[in-house]
């Protein structure tokens, strides 16, 4: 299997990307010639940890028939000083809400995802130490 997207140059420092037919807006901060009309490139890999583990603890807690009233992840990601700057340490926070929730099966379906499931923990995991936590709320 292979994954295949375009990303083509809209003036500036600005690009848009194609990725499975849908299109995503890149920029950069005005400090370094861009005109901030979207994300910066670095920060869309944390969003594809955040989706990646999300996918996976939702369906692993189905199959556990578990189904939060609530479920958010948010991911800081903490970069390097020197070039090339790249993530060294990333912290993963699972929020659920709902009713009587088994903690030790949100724990398991989270890793499950983090040791075993979500490609984008695999390779980040090469290059930061990866932490994460979980959250109930009622």
């Amino acid at each position: 299997m292979q994954n295949k997207v375009n990303v083509a140059w809209t003036g500036n420092m600005a690009f848009e990307a194609e990725v499975n037919d849908f299109k995503i807006k890149l920029d950069a901060d005005e400090r370094v010639g861009g005109q901030n009309t979207g994300p910066r490139p670095k920060a869309l890999t944390l969003v594809s940890l955040g989706g990646c583990t999300g996918m996976d603890v939702v369906s692993i807690l189905a199959k556990m028939r578990v189904v939060p009233d609530y479920f958010n992840v948010e991911i800081t990601g903490e970069l390097t000083e020197e070039h090339p700057k790249i993530y060294d340490k990333i912290h993963v926070v699972y929020t659920f809400r709902g009713k009587d929730l088994p903690l030790a099966k949100l724990e398991k379906a989270v890793s499950f995802s983090q040791d075993k499931y979500c490609g984008v923990n695999a390779m980040l995991s090469k290059s930061a130490v990866v932490t994460n936590e979980i959250v109930i709320e009622e």
